[in-house]
């Protein structure tokens, strides 16, 4: 489910003070929550993800800069691809409501690659051919925190148990590139 920061329980969860707290010791004292995304992993939605990084940021209005774009309208709010600079800027808290285990699809990452900037896709495969995967097993209650150009996957899962994962993204501020302005998502 996109664009989960609208529904009260989700916008008071990214709020608490352990989220916040967390999201500012890393992008500083104006951190504040832009976007959640609602996973939900069953055998009745079952999927797997390839090899990627997350580059689109949802805002405000459509500005054509250099660095920014294609562009895209997801349920009526704007996206473009976004340069490294500003991706730098955000800082995503996945929130997990099941255990996460090494059979039910668990998110998978390349150590290190947030520090390689925006890849293309052949790029992206290029590194998973040298880079061991980490599987990122977490507890039920557990939170995984990652940058956007961390290059990550997850496999269907192998097993009954859901996975229901809220990935909330914080931004170091609201005008995260001038003059555009992230939209609340």
């Amino acid at each position: 489910m996109r664009h989960a920061l609208g529904l009260a329980a989700v916008a008071e969860l990214s709020q608490q003070p352990q989220m916040i707290e967390l999201a500012r010791s890393v992008l500083g004292p104006d951190a504040f929550p832009f976007r959640a995304t609602v996973f939900d992993k069953s055998t009745a939605a079952n999927w797997l993800v390839v090899w990627h990084q997350d580059t689109a940021l949802p805002l405000r209005a459509r500005l054509e800069l250099p660095g920014w774009g294609p562009w895209s309208v997801k349920e009526g709010i704007h996206y473009a691809h976004a340069p490294a600079a500003t991706l730098s800027k955000v800082l995503a808290l996945r929130v997990h409501f099941d255990d996460s285990t090494t059979a039910n699809g668990p998110l998978r990452v390349l150590a290190g690659t947030h520090t390689l900037g925006v890849l293309s896709d052949d790029s992206v495969h290029e590194v998973a051919t040298r880079i061991a995967p980490v599987d990122c097993v977490v507890p039920k209650g557990g939170i995984v925190a990652m940058r956007p150009l961390l290059i990550h996957a997850s496999s269907k899962s192998h097993a009954e148990m859901p996975r229901r994962v809220l990935h909330i993204e914080y931004a170091a501020s609201d005008s995260i590139a001038k003059p555009l302005r992230l939209a609340v998502a």
